[in-house]
């Protein structure tokens, strides 16, 4: 059964996969992004592969902007059933240059060096609002079509740092455990008005925003990369197709009876002790 399905951040690498793949399914598809070029750009991917599929640019943490998408998608396609909550990512500021503090690190004055101590406010804010306000603003706005309405659902994004943080990104970490703990709070408090809500947890997957932190200007891995692919037992980065059989089983009626889930997506790292 086709489906209206509204994703932010849809611009991104794992998003726009997702929105491509879910297009082909049959399913309506509004394209978010902060950078309409991006949203016009995924949209017109579908579009030019038979489905149907608007872009429509939209700021996840401006109520405004999204209740103005909102009447773009409802003119356009009808109430929308389900959101995928995509929109994400973490900031330098608030990020540490090393994964252990040293007492040394305090008479460290390389430019641009941060300790613990060195985390700006501005960073951190900015990060938990993108990641927690940047799904909650959203759902606020288009639930307001599902209640009450048989199969609609809610799918966020959360991340293997919600199990366990990784280091020197406290704030991302944060922000994505958040998230998880948001995803089972609101499908309790959706459970009576016919809202599933669940959650995707990816492990390592290169993205615009990590590939300079993973890999070398060569294709080589970083220290950081290796560590990674040392610690995922199926010894790769999962790539954007990965996610795409959960994202369908959720989002499918065949799922009717799951909420409050979030399922890892991670190659077996949160499995893996180790040792």
């Amino acid at each position: 059964m086709s489906k209206i399905i509204v994703i932010t951040g849809a611009g991104g690498v794992l998003c726009s996969t997702m929105a491509i793949e879910l297009g082909k399914q049959g399913h309506k598809i509004a394209v978010l992004d902060l950078r309409e070029e991006s949203a016009n750009k995924v949209a017109k991917e579908i579009k030019d592969a038979g489905g149907e599929a608007i872009g429509v640019a939209a700021n996840v943490l401006e109520k405004d902007s999204l209740e103005k998408a909102k009447e773009i998608v409802n003119d356009a396609f009808g109430n929308v059933d389900i959101l995928v909550n995509g929109a994400g990512g973490n900031h330098p500021l608030s990020t540490t240059s090393n994964p252990f503090f040293a007492i040394e690190d305090l008479k460290n004055t390389t430019e641009g060096f941060k300790t613990f101590f060195d985390l700006d406010p501005k960073g951190i804010e900015f990060t938990f609002n993108l990641n927690f306000l940047g799904s909650l603003i959203p759902t606020q706005v288009f639930t307001k079509d599902m209640v009450g309405r048989e199969g609609c659902s809610i799918l966020n994004i959360s991340s293997m740092n919600a199990y366990t943080p990784l280091t020197k990104i406290p704030a991302y970490s944060g922000a994505k455990a958040a998230i998880s703990n948001f995803t089972q709070w609101l499908s309790v408090h959706f459970s009576k008005v016919g809202i599933r809500v669940n959650a995707l947890a990816p492990g390592f997957f290169l993205t615009d925003q990590n590939r300079a932190l993973l890999t070398n200007e060569d294709g080589s891995l970083t220290q950081r990369g290796q560590q990674i692919i040392d610690q995922t037992p199926m010894g790769r980065y999962g790539t954007p197709d990965d996610l795409i059989s959960a994202t369908k089983f959720l989002c499918d009626d065949a799922s009717a009876f799951v909420t409050g889930i979030v399922i890892p997506i991670d190659g077996g790292f949160s499995a893996y002790s180790g040792v």
